[in-house]
């Protein structure tokens, strides 16, 4: 999700308007929510220092109006709940692990994700019982959708 989109999510949800926004940032009450429709619309991109005085304004962590970087843990949460907020990415404990799963209301995401998680759950199976190799495997996910068939009716031998 585009910053920008988040940015009005987070700003709806504190019922702040885009003008209160705006001037709360510094700028003139008469361009205020200009700018800030422009950073919404995505016609303009917030500067890292922008960025982090909407954070403040809304109370939330930079990082949850970012696109998550997934190279650090902090991303890695945070595309977490962007997965969450988008498509019913749930969490439970079993035996004291966090498990994640869709939610059982598909309302809440497409039905086209159910089927590449299927798609993803059968080639990891294949895998973890011998059917295929590692390299097929990575090949399966390097080249997907395009390929999401190409080793679910074959064998290795068939290769």
């Amino acid at each position: 999700m585009p910053i920008g989109t988040r940015i009005k999510r987070i700003r709806t949800l504190r019922g702040i308007t885009q003008k209160e926004l705006g001037v709360r940032l510094g700028y003139s009450e008469r361009n205020a929510d200009i700018r800030i429709a422009q950073y919404e619309s995505g016609k303009r991109t917030p500067k890292e220092d922008v960025i982090n005085g909407i954070a403040s304004i809304l109370e939330v962590s930079p990082e949850a109006l970012k696109i998550p970087d997934i190279e650090s843990y902090h991303g890695f949460i945070f595309t977490l709940f962007e997965l969450e907020e988008q498509f019913g990415l749930t969490i439970d404990m079993t035996e004291g692990m966090p498990n994640l799963h869709l939610d059982k209301n598909p309302t809440n995401y497409d039905h086209n994700i159910k089927g590449m998680l299927d798609d993803w759950y059968k080639y990891k199976s294949k895998l973890a019982s011998g059917e295929i190799s590692i390299e097929e495997y990575t090949n399966w996910k390097l080249n997907y959708p395009e390929k999401s068939d190409l080793l679910l009716d074959s064998k290795p031998s068939e290769k």
